[in-house]
């Protein structure tokens, strides 16, 4: 279909929709539903596994795989960006990434300790799928959408990814708890269990693959749309172009500040969302593993829920106050959280803690989002600069993984590791009163 004028309603809410289809990775996979059962998988292993030619603790094994993982998109999507803004068809990337990730997830219905590298491949690529998709719809936000709608869309986009993914994620505890119900049969009621969750793996997938339709639907190609192809000169051009942002950047004070800034908490805040399910199921003194599992997956929704509800009120507080001094308070707030994970133990307090952490979670990452878009000077090419903003989340991830990874293996337990996290929080603070005050 011919495509629709900048900030058309339409074109808006088909950009946000993919955030309905893809969340539920983040959601199931990456939070819920696969780390209880990855945990279950070492229920009498006491958490430990051969593999690499090393004893690893089962959750800095997973630390590692991921950080593994992001690298590798740190390394891959600025170049993939730079061929994707010259040939004009960075839908095509978004989708191969999409269906790359989706297919991934399918792929961890066969995941087991007996076949643990092929589940770590399904895994591995599962998180470059997603975040690799991301790359390249981050980068349509200031084309399909003005300075001043910006903010709010991306809260939208968010709030319908956490409605969406809430949604699945009911389905799939209704599942797990009730496997009976749902035809599911296992010679115990934990082996139907852990089957119901490998048929989440594939609901994800699904859901993923068909829902995104709707985006790519009306989407347009890629800023350009000229038939281009891609020779070596071009793939060159990509560092050339990764050269030219980084010579914009230098030139663009506001903007390397607040990028600078970003690094430093974004690496704490998407740490914590990782390996949130991984600290509740080893470090709270739950009564049993049928209540450990039930009470992470409340956890879960419960952050979600509230997150809707955080992202909107950081909207309109940016509104009121300005991005910067907004992101400030809730980095602060995020101090106070991580300090306060090192002490909690019960049941409850897991709770209270996973409710407000979805308080600040969704804001915190609606409103880096929009401030970086607005902080953007006038170009076509955005595609290479939003690579630069998701090659410094994605390094961040990768220090903040392998940091808990290590204490975690070293010190048998993540607490330290979380009190750690709280550190970058403040730097994070410091780095933001440096962006200067008209920008802010």
């Amino acid at each position: 279909m011919a495509d629709l004028a900048k900030g058309s309603k339409k074109l808006l809410n088909a950009w946000a929709f993919y955030d309905w289809a893809n969340s539920v990775y983040p959601l199931v996979i990456s939070s819920a539903i696969f780390p209880i059962f990855y945990e279950a998988l070492f229920s009498d292993r006491d958490h430990y596994i051969e593999v690499f030619g090393l004893n690893l603790k089962n959750s800095a094994l997973i630390s590692f795989v991921t950080a593994g993982a992001f690298l590798m998109v740190a390394l891959f999507s600025p170049l993939l960006s730079g061929i994707a803004d010259y040939v004009g068809n960075k839908k095509s990337f978004m989708k191969f990434f999409c269906y790359t990730g989706a297919l991934s997830c399918i792929g961890l219905n066969w995941f087991s300790l007996e076949n643990i590298y092929v589940g770590l491949f399904f895994y591995f690529f599962g998180l470059i799928g997603f975040w690799g998709s991301l790359v390249f719809y981050n980068s349509y936000l200031p084309d399909i959408a003005f300075t001043e709608q910006q903010d709010a869309v991306s809260a939208k986009g968010y709030s319908l990814g956490y409605i969406g993914s809430v949604i699945l994620l009911i389905v799939n505890l209704a599942m797990v708890m009730m496997p009976d119900i749902f035809g599911i049969t296992g010679n115990t009621k934990g082996e139907a269990a852990m089957k119901a969750m490998k048929y989440s793996f594939v609901m994800v997938g699904i859901w993923w693959i068909i829902f995104s339709q709707y985006t790519y639907y009306f989407l347009p190609k890629g800023n350009k749309n000229i038939d281009r192809k891609v020779t070596k000169a071009v793939v060159f051009n990509g560092f050339n172009e990764l050269k030219k942002v980084w010579g914009l950047l230098e030139a663009n004070i506001p903007l390397k500040r607040y990028l600078i800034s970003f690094f430093v908490y974004s690496m704490a805040v998407q740490t914590v969302m990782l390996i949130a399910t991984y600290f509740g199921s080893q470090e709270i003194a739950w009564e049993s593993a049928s209540q450990s599992q039930t009470g992470l997956i409340i956890c879960i929704l419960l952050i979600q829920i509230i997150a809707v509800i955080g992202a909107i009120l950081t909207s309109k507080a940016s509104e009121k106050f300005g991005n910067i001094p907004t992101l400030i308070v809730i980095n602060c707030f995020w101090v106070i959280l991580c300090s306060a994970a090192y002490f909690i133990v019960t049941p409850n307090q897991f709770y209270i803690m996973a409710a407000l952490v979805g308080l600040v979670m969704g804001g915190i990452q609606a409103l880096s989002r929009s401030t970086y878009s607005k902080l953007l000077p006038e170009t076509e090419d955005t595609a290479s600069f939003f690579s630069f903003y998701d090659v410094t989340e994605k390094i961040g991830i990768v220090i903040g993984m392998c940091v808990y990874g290590a204490i975690d293996q070293i010190t048998g337990s993540p607490r330290l590791a979380i009190v750690f996290l709280a550190v970058f929080f403040v730097i994070g603070v410091l780095l933001l009163n440096r962006v200067p005050k008209k920008e802010a």
